[in-house]
């Protein structure tokens, strides 16, 4: 699912194959490497605060096979290369990220006059309906003491908030919304499936004997509220932040 909401952003990008990107929140690599695929006349640098993701997208895409592709690991709040940019790109990935003018301040200063900054990331109101069915499941007997002083692990921001921030460090607003996005898993095993993997903050704090407990709860929750349609998906509501800007 995310790897297909990237494609979209970057058909947008209208690339000429000798842009140098940077690639903020890169994870695994796919989306990263086939950025670099999209530039062979440039360069793609991918970072990650993730050791052990960019150990993986190392593996899998060494310089051996994509010659202009590269890792590291950095933090997105402590982003300081020599290189200039022309694109910061960044895609699923900073709605983990708790300072964002952090961020915003580090990508203006590694990109070139007249260099964009591409970002889609959960935005105000994201997955609201898991929360609703998360919520008074963490609260039970059950499970409360595993949730308590649990701080909040995604930060979902509104364009009220980048029309503040933007500016401030020399960006030019070309671009600034909410984007409903429907995404759809194979039943409740698929819901399940997602939660496991991509709600880790929550999932981890239940002992790991109790997880798939916890799991199975709170998608009985969800698919009360929300079954799945007639050919057996179970649909949730995302809501993506998507900016697009150009330094000054």
């Amino acid at each position: 699912m995310q790897q297909s909401w990237a494609r979209e952003l970057i058909a947008r990008f209208h690339l000429r194959g000798d842009e140098h990107i940077l690639d903020v929140g890169c994870g695994d690599g796919k989306v990263t490497a086939e950025l670099a695929c999209a530039v062979p006349r440039g360069s793609v640098t991918g970072t990650d605060a993730s050791a052990e993701m960019i150990t993986f997208a190392k593996k899998s895409f060494p310089p051996a096979k994509i010659s202009n592709l590269k890792f590291e690991t950095t933090d997105a709040r402590k982003i300081s290369f020599k290189t200039k940019f022309d694109l910061v790109f960044s895609n699923a990935a900073l709605h983990w990220v708790d300072d964002h003018e952090a961020i915003l301040s580090g990508a203006s200063a590694v990109l070139k006059p007249g260099g964009r900054l591409v970002v889609s990331c959960g935005g105000k109101g994201n997955a609201h309906d898991v929360f609703l069915a998360l919520r008074p499941e963490m609260r039970l007997k059950r499970w409360r003491e595993y949730f308590r002083k649990m701080p909040m692990p995604y930060f979902f921001y509104a364009p009220s908030d980048y029309e503040k921030w933007l500016p401030k460090f020399g960006f030019k607003i070309h671009a600034l919304k909410l984007a409903p996005k429907d995404a759809a898993y194979a039943g409740a095993d698929g819901f399940a499936t997602w939660l496991r993997t991509t709600w880790l903050p929550f999932v981890q704090r239940v002992p790991e004997n109790l997880r798939e407990e916890f799991i199975a709860a709170v998608t009985a929750r969800y698919l009360a509220k929300h079954p799945a349609d007639a050919a057996g998906k179970v649909h949730i509501r995302m809501v993506r932040l998507e900016i697009n800007a150009e330094k000054i």
